[in-house]
């Protein structure tokens, strides 16, 4: 079991990597865009497009990653100030809400992807762009996301039990104060 919540962290932490270099082709294409615009006087109709259609890529599938890096914006108000027992025990209590937002990501995902596939849907700009590429990776994104759920769950449930939680498994842990390689090692 070990093994799997390792594969999930090790896949989403390597998306994650990735997919941050997602962030220089929009870049480039920005870039390019602007010279096109303004020294060539030719502006590119595609470059914009096919930024925001990588930015969505970008944005959708990198909540694996951030889950397992606990990237994601915190409200650490009073969280912040717990002990990781409470903490663990307070993601727990909210993970149900988390099985839905993802549960109905899925779901809905999974219904726009599909659609879009069997139409070959394209974009109503001039360049046409085909959507369905896009919109296939919303599930696919949000199965990453789940699993990673999954593994948190897991790691909180044992920070409850006082067991250990090595980050190469389980992700980052919600201990601030934590250094790596506090864990000790688990034998699979």
């Amino acid at each position: 079991m070990f093994q799997v919540a390792r594969a999930i962290t090790r896949f989403n932490r390597w998306i994650g990597k990735w997919a941050s270099l997602a962030v220089l082709a929009i870049f480039t294409l920005l870039l390019a865009d602007v010279v096109m615009r303004y020294l060539v006087g030719q502006p590119a109709i595609w470059t914009a497009e096919l930024a925001t259609l990588i930015f969505g890529v970008y944005a959708i599938i990198g909540g694996g990653y951030l889950l397992a890096e606990r990237g994601h914006v915190n409200v650490d108000i009073l969280y912040g100030s717990f002990s990781p027992k409470r903490k663990a025990l307070v993601d727990i209590v909210t993970w149900p809400l988390f099985l839905l937002f993802v549960g109905v990501l899925l779901w809905q995902g999974w219904d726009i992807a599909s659609e879009a596939i069997a139409d070959g849907e394209r974009s109503n700009s001039v360049w046409k762009a085909p959507l369905w590429p896009t919109k296939s990776l919303i599930p696919v994104a949000a199965l990453l996301l789940l699993l990673q759920g999954f593994v948190r769950l897991w790691s909180d449930v044992r920070v409850l039990l006082d067991l250990p939680v090595p980050d190469d498994i389980f992700g980052a842990p919600a201990a601030s104060d934590h250094t790596p390689g506090d864990a000790q090692e688990i034998q699979e």
